[in-house]
């Protein structure tokens, strides 16, 4: 599994590639928002990143940027993906699910500009992102839990789909909005390819308690070792 960082905050990425290993950074307009910098400037700061780390290119770390989700026709989508995409080469639009969205992402795959079709909420919306080439889709998670549902049975529908039809592996999973790190852990054993979830859930996702116990029954071990 990857495990992509949901954030436009420069600390954030920087701390989560070198402690875990980050795979790829997720953006949306609120994190965009809550970096504190204009548009540009934040994905540009997120670029320069990339390539000070020699990341260079969706294959290696892909960077997915939302577009201004005031756009309502794919025509205005494709115009504006068109002048994000080659600002780096590791940007990945991020189009909605819906009819101009969906039709975006099908013109722009078909020009080789790779997309992430976002906000799905439906195995019968992923669909659409697996039947044209998308490079993502973003099934959402915790929005979803949050109003009760149980979500291991739409992931699990989702991937079993996917491989139905030959879109596994060629569309990846994206399961975003994650909350908590048995969200991650549910994703997982679906076989998701990919979480996205925001610092802290992955530093909480390597504490437990019994890990902290046996750590300190152990401490306490070795200070009473004889020393030779």
């Amino acid at each position: 599994m990857k495990f992509f960082l949901d954030s436009a905050k420069m600390d954030e990425i920087r701390e989560t590639y070198e402690t875990f290993g980050l795979d790829g950074v997720t953006t949306n307009p609120k994190h965009i928002m809550n970096s504190g910098k204009p548009f540009l400037s934040a994905i540009e700061a997120i670029a320069d990143f990339v390539r000070s780390e020699k990341l260079d290119g969706w294959e290696r770390f892909p960077v997915s940027v939302e577009i201004n989700p005031h756009l309502d026709t794919a025509a205005d989508m494709i115009a504006e993906a068109k002048k994000i995409a080659p600002l780096c080469a590791n940007f990945v639009i991020k189009l909605p699910c819906t009819n101009a969205g969906v039709e975006a992402c099908r013109k722009l795959e078909k020009e080789g500009i790779r997309t992430n079709l976002t906000l799905i909420f439906s195995p019968a919306q992923a669909l659409w992102a697996g039947k044209h080439g998308a490079l993502f889709v973003s099934p959402f998670i915790g929005w979803k839990e949050s109003n009760g549902e149980d979500c291991k049975a739409y992931i699990q529908n989702i991937v079993d789909i996917y491989k139905n039809y030959g879109f596994y592996k060629k569309t990846e999973i994206i399961c975003a909005a994650i909350r908590t790190p048995k969200q991650i852990a549910d994703c997982a054993v679906a076989g998701a390819d990919i979480v996205t979830a925001g610092i802290d859930v992955y530093k909480d996702s390597i504490k437990h308690a019994f890990t902290n116990q046996g750590l300190e029954t152990f401490c306490n071990a070795w200070d009473n070792t004889k020393k030779a």
